[in-house]
């Protein structure tokens, strides 16, 4: 024999609303971070490191496929150097 007549109390809805959210904001939480954390292929190269450094890479590999020439490369390796210095 059932006691339940079909009708929610207050707190019953109340109840069912919060756990609704409860449960949804951990699928997304979940999913975001499943997300971060097989995603590599989205990070930056200088994400840990100085940026001054990752600039320095940068401009090396212009100078080795020859993009640059070496006054530039001296010259604009200088001014990185002299950014980072003050």
């Amino acid at each position: 024999m059932m006691f339940w007549d079909g009708h929610m109390g207050g707190w019953g809805y109340v109840l069912m609303w919060v756990s609704f959210v409860l449960f949804w904001g951990a699928v997304i939480v979940g999913l975001v971070l499943l997300a971060r954390s097989t995603g590599g292929g989205n990070r930056r190269p200088d994400m840990g490191g100085p940026r001054s450094r990752f600039a320095e890479d940068l401009l090396a590999e212009r100078f080795a496929r020859g993009e640059i020439d070496e006054n530039e490369y001296t010259a604009r390796l200088a001014a990185l150097r002299r950014g980072r210095e003050t």
